[in-house]
C-alpha cells in the first residue's frame, strides 16, 4: 500500500530485493561513448525458446504481491512464456519493520541479488506501493543500482510496464506510474500501459477499484481492504496482455 500523497499507512503484508550503484557523470561519458544498436539480433535469437517475462515487485504488507502473483498467473497462460516472481530488496532494517507491523516475507519468492539478472528477461512488469505520488524507496533503490546496466543499456528495447497500490482513491493510481516512465526512458525500455484492453470491467463505476491504463492498482486503505477480484482480474489481465506483447516483440522481429 502507499503511504503519504493520498495513501495511509497500513498493517498487512509483505515484501524486498538487492541491488547496485546508480549512474555517475563518468559512466555516462562512457555510455555516450559506446552507443548501442537496437536489440534485433536478441529478439530475433528469442525465437523458438521459452520466453522470460519478469514480474518485479516491492510490498510490505502484501497488496502489491497479491496483484503480482495474479500477474504472474495471467502471463503463465500464454504459450511459450514463463512468468518470473522476483522481490527487489528490503532497505528498513527489521526492527522498524516490526514496529510498523509488517509481516515475514514469503521465502517462496526470492530477492533479485543482483540487477544484472534482468539481461535474462525478455520484458518486465514492476509492482510497487506509492510515496506521494511515485514509487516507494525500495523500488526506487534498485532501480538506482542499475548503473552498469544503464552504461550499456543492456535493457534497450525491452518491453515493461507498471503496477501500483495505493492509500485512497487519487492517491497515486496514475501519477505513481507515470513519474516511474524516467526509469525506463533512461534505460531504453519500452513502456507498455495496458490502456483500456480490459473491456467493460474498466468502466465500471459500482465498485472501488484501483487500476488505469497505466496499468493494474489497488486501494489499500489503512491496510485493512485487500484487492477485490476485479482488481486482481485486471492484475492477471495485464500479466497475459504483457506476455502476449512480449511473444510478438520476440517472433516478428
Amino acid at each position: 500500500m502507499g503511504k503519504g500523497g493520498g495513501c495511509v499507512p497500513s498493517k498487512k503484508r509483505q515484501p524486498p530485493a538487492a541491488a547496485g550503484v546508480a549512474p555517475s557523470s563518468s559512466s555516462a561519458a562512457a555510455a555516450a561513448a559506446a552507443p548501442r544498436e537496437a536489440p534485433e539480433e536478441e529478439l530475433a535469437s528469442a525465437a523458438g525458446r521459452t520466453l522470460r517475462l519478469y514480474i518485479l515487485f516491492y510490498s510490505m504488507y502484501g497488496h502489491v504481491e497479491a496483484l503480482a502473483r495474479r500477474a504472474a498467473a495471467g502471463a503463465g497462460a500464454v504459450e511459450g512464456v514463463e512468468a518470473v516472481l522476483r522481490r527487489v530488496p528490503e532497505t528498513l532494517p527489521p526492527e522498524v519493520l516490526e514496529k510498523m507491523q509488517a509481516p515475514p516475507k514469503d521465502p517462496a519468492v526470492p530477492v533479485m541479488a543482483s540487477a544484472a539478472e534482468l539481461e535474462e528477461a525478455d520484458g518486465v512488469l514492476f509492482g510497487f506501493p506509492t510515496r506521494y505520488g511515485a514509487m516507494a524507496a525500495q523500488m526506487k533503490a534498485f532501480f538506482d543500482s542499475t548503473g552498469s546496466l544503464w552504461e550499456e543499456q543492456r535493457l534497450a528495447g525491452k518491453p515493461a510496464g507498471f503496477f501500483v497500490s495505493t492509500g485512497t482513491q487519487g492517491g497515486g493510481q496514475e501519477t505513481t506510474a507515470w513519474t516511474a516512465i524516467t526509469q525506463l526512458v533512461h534505460h531504453g525500455m519500452l513502456f507498455v500501459p495496458i490502456g483500456y484492453t480490459f473491456g467493460s470491467d474498466m468502466f465500471k463505476m459500482d465498485e472501488i477499484r484501483g487500476g488505469s491504463p497505466y496499468g493494474a492498482g489497488v486501494f489499500a486503505g489503512d491496510g485493512s481492504r485487500q484487492s477485490s477480484e476485479t482488481e486482481l482480474a485486471l492484475a492477471e489481465h495485464q500479466g497475459k496482455y504483457m506476455a502476449s506483447i512480449v511473444k510478438k516483440l520476440a517472433h516478428h522481429a
